[in-house]
């Protein structure tokens, strides 16, 4: 036989590859530092997350994150870890909102948060607002591991789409652990795709939201009580609710910036937890 004339398998297609995308991860390590301040021995990130450290006075250390392309965008990966060890102090922000996009090739993008806190160890986690794009698919998970006597304020904010358009698909989920035991988990799914996210159960009418966690062990001996913290001349619906420990949640859903900064602040103030870092509790 003519081996030029033989049957040739058919031809089978490939795989399809995963959408292209950024893989970016980020490592802070907090640690005392002998003459009374927190030193960073570990301040690590590259491309869409790269940690800055800022001045700041006393025994706080301060970092923000910033990113040298835009992101995430449609198929990226973003890990970020931070650890605090005992008797660091740390406040970590972001320089300017973040925008989730589509992107060239479409896709999930992910976003990775774990936050380590040991015993007399404090951080401050307060990331500027992630805004929802049309036509962005983004997924977060900030998990957050807590010894039994650490100190955790951690606020995020979202906004659904930019001014005059819908929002892009978001998922987030927050799981808190402390001494090793399950104090939050919660998830929330909105925008195209989502069920009854825009309904009275979820966000109905508004399109901003936001929440403020904050565990302290002053709380395990007096938490606030439950208190609803809008009134009918706010234009959102805000709620502070005790946790079963040391810990109370703050959770507001607003029609504009304004008053989700307003209604997440009055929440910070009613716990009578500092609101600047540093401050005594």
């Amino acid at each position: 036989m003519n081996p030029a004339s033989a049957e040739l398998p058919p031809r089978t297609a490939a795989p399809a590859a995963p959408a292209p995308g950024v893989s970016s991860a980020a490592r802070i390590v907090a640690v005392p530092d002998p003459r009374g301040g927190t030193a960073l021995p570990v301040l690590y990130g590259r491309r869409a997350l790269i940690p800055r450290r800022l001045h700041a006075r006393g025994p706080y250390a301060r970092v923000a994150l910033t990113g040298a392309v835009s992101s995430p965008l449609g198929g990226d990966r973003l890990s970020l870890r931070v650890d605090v060890r005992t008797g660091a102090r740390l406040h970590l922000d972001t320089i300017g909102a973040t925008l989730a996009l589509p992107g060239p090739y479409g896709g999930t993008a992910t976003h990775d948060v774990l936050l380590r806190v040991d015993d007399d160890a404090e951080l401050h986690y307060t990331p500027d607002p992630l805004i929802s794009v049309t036509g962005s698919d983004l997924v977060t998970a900030v998990r957050a591991e807590l010894a039994p006597r650490a100190r955790l304020v951690l606020r995020e904010e979202q906004v659904l789409g930019r001014t005059g358009e819908p929002p892009g698909r978001l998922r987030t989920r927050l799981s808190v652990r402390l001494a090793a035991r399950p104090l939050l988990d919660q998830e929330l799914s909105l925008g195209p795709g989502a069920p009854g996210w825009s309904g009275p159960a979820v966000l109905a009418e508004y399109r901003l939201t936001g929440q403020l966690l904050i565990v302290t062990p002053e709380f395990a001996d007096h938490r606030p009580p439950p208190q609803l913290l809008s009134t009918d001349s706010d234009q959102g619906e805000a709620v502070l609710t005790p946790l079963a420990g040391p810990a109370v949640l703050i959770s507001v859903a607003a029609a504009d910036n304004r008053t989700l900064q307003r209604l997440l602040d009055r929440g910070h103030r009613a716990t009578g937890v500092p609101t600047e870092p540093g401050r005594q509790l």
